[in-house]
């Protein structure tokens, strides 16, 4: 949680536990590296204690973007997939502070509008965890649930 990191093929890059948190994959798919941010709130601006670069989907992304760039990616051929977000608990109050899930789904898709990176599929929402493995050789995102089949995206 609140990590991201860099992988080159033929690796592949794995996050644990997504409930409201989300898993942003992106890649260069001509070079073929890429990395997976698990963030876990929107907005840095909105916390005082906001160090943790992977922790928003606001710094997380940009230094995810920056890392892949880094390592030889090309900024501009740059694509990626998200997943998670879900809503893990059934409240009455259906206020914006409890509906963390989907405002770090907006922000991960704003950010990356903002950055001009294709979003090339997702899978959000619900109210379920996922676990996901991305392989940057190939594009595949493996999403895994408790109860559910095994699917890639």
């Amino acid at each position: 949680m609140a990590d991201l990191n860099i992988c080159i093929s033929p690796d592949s890059i794995t996050t644990l536990g997504l409930g409201s948190c989300v898993g942003i994959a992106i890649r260069d798919p001509i070079s073929k590296i890429g990395g997976l941010a698990h963030i876990m709130l929107p907005d840095s601006t909105q916390i005082k204690e906001n160090s943790n670069i992977p922790k928003f989907a606001d710094t997380g992304i940009n230094c995810l973007v920056e890392k892949i760039v880094q390592a030889g990616g090309n900024r501009k051929r740059l694509v990626a997939k998200l997943a998670g977000g879900a809503q893990m608990f059934a409240f009455q109050n259906k206020s914006a502070l409890i509906r963390v899930g989907e405002r770090n789904v907006d922000a991960s898709r704003e950010v990356l509008k903002t950055m001009a990176i294709p979003i090339l599929a997702e899978d959000t929402g619900e109210n379920y965890g996922r676990t996901v493995i991305f392989f940057p050789e190939t594009g595949e995102f493996v999403i895994r649930s408790v109860g559910k089949v095994e699917f890639s995206i």
